[in-house]
């Protein structure tokens, strides 16, 4: 019995081996074979990898209906049903491109167009670059974007901006969905309140955009662009926490709400109460955050595709950083030192295309930012409320493109310090209109202009003009040049005003800033006889300024001096970003950036305080598909920049060391609607401190209680004080957060 029940078993096995067959073809894009593409059958453990002529074989495949999916990184997933029966199936498919260059971006010219035919240069950032290194907030997140860089302004309360191109923080205009909400007083504290989840896309241009966008986009522009109810997942969920005791979580679903509108909502939470004090100072070395932002935004159906859009956001967020011992008892004590902020703030946006024939859209947003904040015994109470409106027409004729806007800025600002005698309110209208010229196939001309009227400062013209060559389908030549102007606000802008001991010194009535800007850029698209996807994205510019408004931290080292700069300030700098998709398994993206940012007043030139001279970045990913794991190896670098002293015995550096940031993070797939991943941020430990004396001056004595002043107010030599120095927390150029292990977890459900 034993042996016919074993010959029952081979010639069942027998009869089902001649009833399998194999799923054969090959895999090209653009009429080449592309290799190490990974070919499966849905639901099955089946599947194959393309060889190097791009072939491939699935062997042992049953009689029945499946679904074969092709993914391969950098191009479209495709699907095909395919039905096997009594025959082996052959099947080639041919893969197109979706992540390196042809992006949709709306940023450079203010409407929808591919990457490759825009005459402005605009780099393009995906979800999924800024999951690489999970953060909590945009601000966080842009550290992996060459030529940007956040900058910490505080050591104490961590406050800061965005630096492009060696340029300060203020020259830079944070969009949200193309609005210039993020300004003023939440160029400072806001750009913490955008939960990433909701991202669809960030768009960086660098140079100004003034022509377009008006004051403040002077140095470069940040367009975060958030998801359509339609494109969002049902529901989503990220949340991770770190050894630090940090935990982040973001929260989400979209619904149908009756037969013509569809919403999306989102939250996310950030918490950090753990005071650490690592390098001994009695400060903290991270500050203290508790946040939540929540973010709903409506899209309506109506004829012919109009588009309507509602979004809204409330930002709440209660910091602190100090001494250890400070509690919220302390809030304007002058016996422990302490900064705690409390920031309220509310959006609104809109986006409502009109019922008429031709192309015309109304876009209009709306923020009130309140702040209360105490540093120390000093307290800052502002009120800043934006309001924007702007009607575009787009007209298409022939070889011309034409947008013609007009916009109206209401600003009104007041806070309780002595320079702010009156609260500040203001209406500032614009004109603005540009054409695309389509000369050929090979050359398109942009040129455009923007009219807007200040009262303080009249009548304000700022011109633009962009030149795009295309000698093949794969390089693109493009030369931009343009004016930018800004309309300074010292107090929304330069937190070195308000903390520490530093007087503050304005020594005249500040004018506008105007800037002249040249940049040329080059694209270009490699494709191997292997299959490996290269792209190039380099950059040349120069940009200069009158009237440069730069805090002076040098001539007196009790007093930052404001005024406008008796000389000229430039920024010249080279940078080169590389994106390559070497096989289905491994992408590596890379950037580089030399600049050189000065400052030349009475014929002294000398470096811009707190800009680097060089810096770089990269991200390295390399994906197990057999395993589904995915390591992410994220980092960047940067050069010496010279720092604020107090002094010449200061003995702190005066230049900061090479330093670098290194993140490594690790990702399981394997689970249905799941994602867990974990891994080390700052793997190399890097903190200002390393090689300094004490970074925050005179911690043990913030109120200068011990400090002896001569009769020009300066410190002087003591006992108790060796280096007359005076309190101050504006020596920071890195993150004073060592390294820590973080945890997460995502559920996505589509």
């Amino acid at each position: 019995m034993k042996h016919l029940f074993v010959l029952f078993l081979l010639v069942t096995n027998s009869i089902n081996a001649n009833n399998t067959f194999n799923i054969s073809g090959k895999i090209t894009t653009n009429n080449e074979s592309l290799p190490f593409v990974n070919i499966y059958l849905k639901g099955t453990s089946k599947g194959a990898v393309s060889q190097e002529d791009g072939s491939f074989v699935i062997d042992n495949v049953q009689e029945g209906n499946y679904t074969l999916i092709v993914s391969f990184t950098g191009f479209k997933t495709v699907q095909k049903l395919i039905t096997i029966k009594g025959d082996n199936v052959k099947i080639n498919i041919n893969l197109e491109e979706v992540e390196l260059l042809d992006e949709v971006v709306i940023t450079g010219t203010l409407k929808p167009v591919s990457r490759l035919e825009s005459p402005v240069p605009v780099e393009v950032y995906s979800p999924t670059f800024l999951k690489k290194n999970p953060a909590p907030n945009i601000f966080e997140s842009l550290q992996a974007v060459n030529g940007v860089r956040p900058q910490i302004n505080c050591s104490v309360c961590n406050t800061g901006d965005i630096h492009i191109n060696g340029l300060e923080g203020p020259y830079t205009l944070v969009l949200i969905d193309g609005m210039p909400i993020v300004s003023g007083l939440s160029t400072v504290y806001g750009l913490s309140g955008i939960p990433s989840s909701l991202i669809e896309q960030v768009e960086i241009v660098k140079g100004p955009a003034s022509s377009l966008y008006g004051s403040e986009a002077v140095g470069g522009l940040i367009n975060v662009i958030t998801k359509l109810p339609e494109n969002a997942p049902l529901v989503f969920a990220d949340s991770y926490t770190t050894d630090w005791e940090e935990f982040n979580l973001d929260l989400g679903f979209k619904t149908k709400v009756g037969k013509k509108a569809s919403m999306l909502l989102g939250a996310n939470y950030f918490n950090y109460s753990n005071p650490i004090d690592a390098n001994n100072d009695n400060f903290t070395d991270v500050t203290l955050q508790d946040r939540i932002s929540v973010f709903q935004k409506w899209d309506f159906q109506r004829q012919n595709n109009r588009v309507f859009s509602l979004a809204g956001r409330f930002f709440y967020e209660d910091r602190w950083g100090g001494e250890m011992q400070w509690t919220p008892e302390h809030r304007l004590s002058s016996d422990i030192y302490g900064e705690s902020i409390y920031t309220t703030r509310y959006e609104l946006i809109g986006k409502y295309q009109l019922p008429i024939d031709e192309k015309m859209t109304f876009q209009f947003s709306y923020s009130d930012h309140d702040q209360n904040s105490a540093y120390a015994n000093t307290l800052y109470l502002a009120k800043q409320r934006i309001g924007f409106g702007q009607l575009t027409w787009d007209i298409s004729d022939h070889n011309h493109d034409w947008l013609v806007g007009v916009s109206g800025r209401y600003n009104y600002y007041d806070d309780n310090t002595p320079v702010t005698q009156t609260e500040d309110e203001i209406v500032i209208p614009s004109l603005f209109v540009q054409d695309e010229i389509k000369l050929n196939e090979k050359h398109k001309i942009l040129l455009g202009a923007r009219y807007d009227y200040d009262k303080r400062h009249g009548n304000i013209f700022t011109p633009r003009l962009a030149y795009k060559f295309k000698p093949s389908e794969h390089d693109i030549l493009r030369l931009n040049a343009g004016t930018g102007f800004r309309v300074v606000n010292l107090f929304t802008e330069e937190h070195a005003a308000l903390n520490g001991a530093r007087e503050v010194v304005i020594e005249e009535e500040l004018r506008p800033e105007r800037s002249y800007n040249v940049n040329l850029n080059y694209l270009k698209k490699f494709y191997t006889k292997s299959g490996k996807i290269i792209g190039i994205d380099a950059s040349a510019w120069y940009t200069t300024f009158s009237n440069a408004i730069l805090p002076d931290y040098d001539t007196n080292p009790n007093q930052v001096i404001y005024d406008n700069l008796d000389g000229h300030a430039s920024s010249l700098g080279l940078s080169i970003n590389m994106d390559a998709v070497i096989s289905s398994n491994f992408k590596a993206l890379a950037g580089f950036t030399i600049q050189e940012v000065t400052q030349t007043e009475n014929g002294i030139k000398q470096q811009q305080i707190l800009t680097e001279k060089y810096s770089g970045t990269w991200s390295l990913s390399y994906k197990n598909f057999n395993h589904n794991f995915l390591i992410d190896y994220t980092g960047n670098v940067y050069g010496p920049m010279r720092l604020p002293l107090l002094g010449d015995l200061d003995p702190r550096s005066p230049e900061s060391p090479v330093w670098s940031i290194q993140n490594i993070q690790f990702t399981f797939d394997g689970l249905k609607n799941f994602e867990i991943y974990g891994g080390v941020k700052n793997l190399l430990d890097w903190t200002p401190n390393r090689g300094n004396p004490f970074i925050i001056a005179r911690a043990n004595d913030p109120f200068d209680k011990d400090v002896v002043f001569d009769a020009n107010g300066n410190a002087t030599q003591t006992a108790n004080n060796p280096y007359a120095l005076t309190f101050d927390t504006g020596y920071i150029y890195a993150p004073n957060q060592g390294r820590r292990l973080f945890f997460g977890l995502r559920y996505t459900l589509k």
